[in-house]
């Protein structure tokens, strides 16, 4: 056997037995999970230590290799981050069980009834960079409804991302549930992501989490629905009627989504009509608090001390503190660049205006807009909140938040009389 049919079949392998786990994860009671998912959380408590020596490990070999700064972040673990993570499993056990919720059918058939019937997607996929809670806490919401988990980290995670894994599927074991529910994969040649990305018949959802050069790397090969997940490059429109507090306020909380910037304000859209000792006092205060502060040329000509934005970073995302501000005549053009160079999942306006806040709510072309309100994210806010994943900014299937109805999808039945 050549090397090629020897990693096709430890692929097919992994695959065969998640996708058998997905099968027998789909007969359990909201219990049965729900105790699963404590017992994950007990099990990240009682493997701490473990689970942050191994991360100390990636630390220590990134050394060697660097990575940038914000994936750094991303990767860096500390027991606050876990014990977030633990309270994270334990709220997904406490919800309301999303499986075999019945809906209305839109449609009814003569001497019949039809209805919509909640049931599982099977096998989910998550393809990501750094962030190793992520392990955990997909797999919590997995679980939770009834999906079985394939986990594919990258090499700068490694240690990390093995040990959350083993820790998670002893915990299955304990409650008597398939650990083949979560099955983890290692950045190698042996597991091809591409073969991975094309397993349609056994897979049913794709989640790419990280930086834009992996979304849309998976994105190209993938034949299974993928569901991608957006960061940073979030968009300020700053109205003429705007205030400077609302808009500093807005970008500093903006950027306390710890630990992966998910929907930070990075460019600010100035309107030319505002007085520019204010638009100073705003770049002073963002220094103050650890921003860079970066212009487009005709700002960069007017205040030398400003660094120049290049033409390609409009529409890419920083994923650190740093701010481009650009100058813009109206509305109309703030929305117009908006809709050309954002992300497209979160983008803001601070304005006084009713007339521009409808404006600008109806014409950017964005999954969620945010009129002088943070567009800060949060997964686990309180007792009363769903669990989030991430953030969105594709138009159709689980756009937006994505929470646990994204991993869910719905069965009619029409049963006759």
């Amino acid at each position: 056997m050549n090397r090629k049919d020897y990693s096709a079949n430890l692929m097919m392998n992994v695959i065969h037995r998640v996708y058998q786990g997905s099968l027998e994860l789909a007969k359990t009671k909201a219990l049965e999970r729900s105790m699963a998912l404590q017992a994950m959380a007990e099990a990240i408590l009682e493997h701490k230590n473990e689970i942050l020596e191994a991360n100390t490990l990636d630390l220590e070999a990134n050394r060697t290799i660097p990575i940038p700064g914000p994936m750094l972040e991303l990767l860096k673990l500390t027991p606050e981050r876990l014990q977030i993570t633990v309270q994270i499993l334990q709220r997904l056990g406490d919800l309301p069980d999303l499986v075999g919720q019945v809906v209305s059918a839109s449609y009814q058939l003569e001497h019949s009834q039809s209805y919509g019937q909640r049931i599982p997607l099977g096998v989910v996929a998550l393809v990501y960079e750094a962030f190793p809670e992520l392990v955990a806490i997909a797999a919590g919401m997995c679980i939770q409804t009834a999906n079985s988990l394939i986990v594919r980290g990258g090499s700068e995670a490694h240690n990390s991302n093995l040990v959350i894994t083993k820790v998670l599927r002893l915990a299955l074991e304990q409650v008597g549930l398939h650990k083949e529910c979560i099955e983890f994969l290692p950045p190698t040649e042996e597991y091809s992501l591409q073969e991975l990305l094309t397993q349609d018949r056994y897979i049913s959802l794709v989640i790419p989490y990280g930086r834009d050069s992996l979304v849309e790397r998976v994105a190209k090969v993938v034949t299974v629905p993928v569901l991608k997940v957006a960061m940073g490059n979030c968009y300020l429109y700053w109205s003429a009627t705007g205030s400077l507090d609302m808009v500093r306020w807005m970008i500093l909380d903006s950027h306390k989504s710890k630990p992966d910037p998910v929907n930070a304000i990075e460019k600010v859209l100035i309107d030319r009509k505002h007085n520019f000792s204010m638009v100073v006092r705003l770049w002073n205060s963002l220094k103050e608090n650890g921003f860079e502060v970066r212009g487009d040329a005709a700002l960069v000509e007017e205040f030398p001390d400003l660094i120049l934005t290049e033409d390609r970073e409009w529409s890419e995302a920083y994923l650190s503190k740093i701010v481009a501000f650009k100058v813009v005549d109206c509305i109309d053009s703030g929305i117009g660049w908006i809709n050309n160079y954002s992300s497209g999942h979160a983008d803001c306006l601070v304005a006084e205006s009713y007339q521009e806040s409808r404006q600008f709510a109806l014409g950017v072309n964005s999954v969620c807009s945010f009129i002088n309100k943070s567009p800060r994210f949060s997964r686990y806010q309180s007792q009363k909140d769903d669990i989030f994943l991430g953030m969105s900014n594709q138009k159709c299937f689980a756009q937006g938040l994505i929470g646990l109805e994204a991993f869910t999808r719905i069965k009619y039945i029409v049963q006759g009389n």
